[in-house]
């Protein structure tokens, strides 16, 4: 299935229409007809990215995303595991421990959300 075979798939799965779709997104329906029928490589890589952050898929294999997670986050952790993988043995044991250090003070937890 191409991407766009799996764009068109989720978009009917969420939405009544593709129309009501790109009205959603205030994308141009001919724009998003044409992108579905050719495929998506020749779109804008920021729409293709907002169209995926809305439907919960990743825009790098259009697989779906986990639960309430956000397409942000999923790139902050890409980018932090760069940074992690250029580091050797000794590099990487100290961030670990760095972040083993900080996760115990009040100060740099993360704040739970409330759950609704």
């Amino acid at each position: 299935m191409t991407k766009a075979e799996i764009l068109r798939k989720e978009i009917l799965r969420q939405y009544k229409s593709v129309r009501a779709f790109a009205l959603d997104m205030n994308i141009p329906y001919s724009t998003l007809v044409t992108a579905l029928d050719r495929g998506v490589e020749g779109m804008a890589y920021g729409t293709v990215i907002k169209m995926c952050d809305r439907l919960s898929l990743n825009p790098v294999d259009f697989s779906y995303l986990e639960k309430d997670a956000s397409l942000g986050a999923l790139v902050l952790e890409n980018r932090v595991m760069q940074y992690y993988m250029k580091l050797n043995d000794d590099g990487r044991d100290k961030i670990l421990s760095l972040m083993d250090d900080l996760a115990q003070l009040e100060k740099y937890k993360a704040k739970k959300k409330p759950k609704v």
